[in-house]
């Protein structure tokens, strides 16, 4: 594909505008991970594809760049025809841009990942994206995966790990009360990995972003456990990139 290019050229204080041909030799892509906490604990949403290639296989809700969009206006739009929600924590990863990660042309993805309580999520179906259906998957047991998605989504754990050691990124998963036990299963759901109850509220309560009420749970089968929701000052200062 060749197209017409418009360059501005200065000589001698002169504008001198030059129109030439170039081709075109890439499409750009975003790729958005969005991951939530639901009953089989990290999980990712993933679109099935209805063509080629890779039909019937299941992909990372993504899409092409527009010509008006920048990357994260990108993202956003993507984020939001698929849940329907916005203003959450999203965050650009890595770029993709293998050769061969797509069989039919080059293209290169700008991978995000995004973290949603399940409560706000509103899932939509959008014949006219080439999806015949939408659905959440544990991170753990993932479908086949259509390009290089298995990939991408690899990496959006170990980055959602990473953020999670650095700043507090789980005030996103969790409603806006929860208990100690609440917060401590969203880490361990996004480690894979069990924490010593103990040490782990020793450390949560000496970090300061947590604000105690005097509020407990409603749990029947349980002794009620006191409530706690996020200081929004200190989420503010900390929790990173926020789109």
């Amino acid at each position: 594909m060749r197209y017409n290019r418009l360059v501005k050229h200065i000589d001698f204080g002169i504008v001198v505008m030059y129109m030439y041909a170039e081709t075109k030799t890439h499409e750009v892509t975003v790729d958005v991970v969005i991951f939530t906490i639901r009953d089989r604990g990290l999980e990712v949403l993933l679109v099935q594809r209805e063509q080629e290639p890779f039909k019937d296989a299941w992909a990372i809700p993504g899409g092409f760049v527009r010509m008006t969009e920048n990357l994260d206006e990108a993202a956003k739009r993507v984020l939001y025809e698929r849940t329907r929600v916005q203003n959450v924590y999203l965050e650009q990863q890595y770029t993709f841009g293998d050769p061969l990660r797509h069989p039919k042309s080059r293209v290169i993805t700008v991978s995000y990942f995004a973290l949603i309580r399940a409560d706000d999520i509103h899932l939509s179906f959008d014949t006219g994206l080439n999806v015949q259906n939408v659905d959440w998957h544990s991170v753990y047991e993932l479908p086949n995966l259509a390009f290089d998605h298995d990939q991408i989504i690899k990496h959006a754990v170990r980055k959602l790990r990473d953020r999670l050691e650095a700043t507090p990124v789980a005030f996103q998963l969790l409603p806006k009360k929860f208990t100690l036990t609440d917060l401590q299963k969203t880490y361990e759901n996004i480690l894979n990995n069990r924490i010593d109850k103990r040490n782990f509220r020793k450390k949560i309560m000496s970090l300061g972003f947590l604000l105690e009420h005097n509020e407990f749970s409603k749990s029947s089968s349980k002794r009620p456990a006191r409530l706690y929701s996020f200081n929004k000052d200190v989420i503010e200062s900390k929790k990173g990139i926020f789109i």
